[in-house]
This record gives C-alpha cells, sequence and structure tokens, in this order.
C-alpha cells in the first residue's frame, strides 16, 4: 500500500526499494505483535482456549497443559498487515503468499478450535487436512503450469553447489511441488513441540529465503552468481521479512517457559509459506537443506510409525524426534537451542550454495 501511495502517486523514490521496506515490514510486525499478543492471549486465557498435553509424553510436560494456545493468530495477523502495508501489491507473488496465509491459516485454526474449543480431541482429521492442503497445492501447480516463474526452466529443479545445473523433471516436478508445499506445512507442524522451537526455526528460515529471493529477484545479481533469475521474486522478501518481525516479535512470549504456543493455526500455515516461497523462487532442494531440522522431525515420525507397524518396536525413544532427546535427559531448553544452533548453520550451508558453484 506505501508502495502505492507514496512511490506511484507522490513520487517518493525511497519505497520503491525492497529493501528499505523489507526494513518496514520488519519494524511494523513487530511492533504489532506486541501491540496485540498481550490482549489475544488475555482473551484466549478468558476462553481457556489451553494446550491438551498427550499423556504419553515427556512428563516435564505435564506442567504445560492448560498453556494457552492458538497463538498463530498474532503472527498471522501482524504479518498480514505488515505485508498489505509494505508489500507491492501488484505482485502476483505476494498476492499468492497472502492467499497462502488465509487458506493455511484457516486450516490450522479450524484444527485448533475443534481441539480445543469443541474439545474434539482429534480435531480436524488428518486425512481431511491433506485433502485440504493439497487443494491448494494443486491450485499453485495449476498457476505455475500455465505461468511458470522461470520459462527456460519450468519443469527442471536446480541442482545447488552445481554451477547451473538443472534436471529436467517434465510431469514430476508438479509432484515435486505438491510435495513441497504439504510437505513443508506438516513437518513444521510436527516441529511446533517445545518452547520457541519451530518458531525460532522458521526465524532462521524466512530470513534465509528472504535473502534468496532477493538476490534470485536481482536480473544482474542472479546473473552474476549463476542463479536462475525470476522476475518479481525480490518482493516476497519483503513478506519474508515481515513473517521474520512477527515470529521475533512472537517468540517473545513463546520462548521458555512460553506463555502461550502457536498451534495448528501457525505451525500449518507458516510451514506451507516457506515450502510455496522455495517453490516459487525454484529453490526446492535449497529448502531441504535449509529445513534440516523440520526434515529430520518430519522422517523420524514417518520411520517410527512404519518400523513400529511392522516389527512392534521403537526406533527412537519418542517421536519427533525433540521428544526423543529429552528422554534421553537433555533439558528442553538445551534441546530447542541446539536445533537453533543446526538450523543457522543449515542456513550458512545453504546460503554458501550461492558462491559454491
Amino acid at each position: 500500500m506505501f508502495y502505492h501511495i507514496f512511490y506511484t502517486l507522490l513520487n517518493i523514490n525511497l519505497f520503491q526499494y525492497i529493501t528499505f521496506r523489507a526494513g518496514g515490514a520488519i519494524l511494523t510486525s513487530l511492533i504489532i505483535t506486541f501491540l496485540i499478543a498481550p490482549a489475544i492471549i488475555r482473551n484466549l486465557k478468558k476462553y481457556k482456549i489451553g494446550q491438551v498435553v498427550r499423556s504419553d509424553g515427556p512428563k516435564t510436560h505435564q506442567i504445560k497443559a492448560g498453556t494457552t494456545t492458538m497463538g498463530g493468530i498474532i503472527i498471522l495477523l501482524s504479518l498480514l498487515v505488515s505485508t498489505v502495508l509494505w508489500a507491492r501489491l501488484d505482485n502476483h507473488f505476494i498476492l499468492w503468499l497472502i492467499a497462502a496465509t488465509i487458506y493455511f491459516g484457516m486450516i490450522g485454526f479450524f484444527d485448533d478450535y475443534l481441539k480445543l474449543v469443541k474439545k474434539n480431541p482429534k480435531g480436524l482429521s488428518a486425512k481431511k487436512k491433506l485433502l485440504f492442503q493439497s487443494v491448494f497445492a494443486i491450485g499453485v501447480i495449476a498457476y505455475l503450469y500455465f505461468y511458470p516463474t522461470n520459462e527456460q526452466f519450468a519443469t527442471s529443479l536446480n541442482i545447488p553447489y552445481l554451477k547451473t545445473t538443472f534436471v529436467e523433471l517434465s510431469f514430476l516436478y508438479f509432484v515435486l511441488i505438491f510435495l513441497v508445499i504439504v510437505g513443508s506445512s506438516n513437518a513444521v507442524n510436527l516441529t511446533d513441540g517445545l518452547d520457541g522451537l519451530a518458531t525460532g526455526n522458521i526465524i532462521i528460515a524466512a530470513v534465509t529465503l528472504a535473502i534468496f529471493s532477493y538476490l534470485i529477484g536481482h536480473s544482474h545479481i542472479s546473473s552474476y552468481l549463476k542463479v536462475s533469475y525470476v522476475a518479481g521474486a525480490g518482493e516476497i522478501s519483503v513478506f519474508l521479512m515481515a513473517l521474520f518481525g512477527s515470529g521475533l516479535g512472537f517468540l517473545w512470549y513463546n520462548s521458555y517457559p512460553a506463555e502461550i504456543f502457536m498451534g495448528d493455526t501457525g505451525s500449518l500455515c507458516l510451514g506451507g509459506l516457506l515450502g510455496l516461497t522455495a517453490v516459487f523462487i525454484k529453490q526446492e532442494l535449497i529448502l531441504f537443506i535449509l529445513g534440516g531440522i523440520f526434515v529430520a522431525e518430519a522422517l523420524s515420525v514417518m520411520i517410527q510409525v512404519s518400523v513400529f507397524k511392522r516389527t512392534q518396536k521403537r526406533v527412537f525413544r519418542m517421536a519427533p524426534l525433540h521428544h526423543h532427546f529429552e528422554l534421553g535427559g537433555l533439558a528442553e531448553t538445551k534441546v530447542t537451542i541446539r536445533f537453533w544452533i543446526i538450523g543457522i548453520v543449515l542456513a550458512i550451508i545453504s546460503i554458501a550454495s550461492l558462491k559454491l558453484r
């Protein structure tokens, strides 16, 4: 909105720069989060929207029972308002990301509502979640089929760390898009089990993808770095910086001991946004590296369930992976911080791909 008012109408050049608007988006979303969080937390407590702790989980988690949840509302509201204010609303990537925030946020909100308000312990069934996620992913696939972000490499997969190396996947590329969006949404959801764990790693991923988006959306820089140029992708960095500010503000309340959890309202949505961003900038494999914590958490659940069904034995003490380390004697805060450190290392490795070619 500011771009269209101050640059397009009033010709104030400062507002044409993505870096300036990205900085504004950070501060705006951070301030909005601090302004609305206390009232939202207070109202959620009033209606007793509290966390239900799994009975077979670590005993130390029993004290979390009743902790206010559905805090994803805080993140999504501040993210949306900041994006509308600072991003270009004529950019198709921004419009898709806004739509994804609302759509995935509604899926998570409905799941939390069923579990916490209607007292249905199962919430939205896994099949229904997957169905709704799939509908959006298929919509993205249809859009990219007709309007590829890079026509030269429309159905090709970029291989990181190799100089201008792409693998043509043909129709399988659209299967990959589906897996990245849906898989990322669910992987982040599984990671959200310790105070600040998912929030911290989402912040790290958002900043890293913002760097990629800005560079890939700049024709001269992308040519120099030999990465596939995506016209308009730089604007995505404004959205991701708004997400960074929202996440940072939320972490103030979500860090140990958490006053509020993001719930499915936040985790399902934010995971989907990371996946969608990676697809738009054609860095699907980088997301696999950057989101290594999310991948490990999801794989631990898949392995645990698969092996237990076949052998009645457990590979991990408990899945997702963070519980395995907790039951091994590590304090919750130590697990969280170590996972953050790993996330930062993975971010550095991901960024290094821009030069190691």
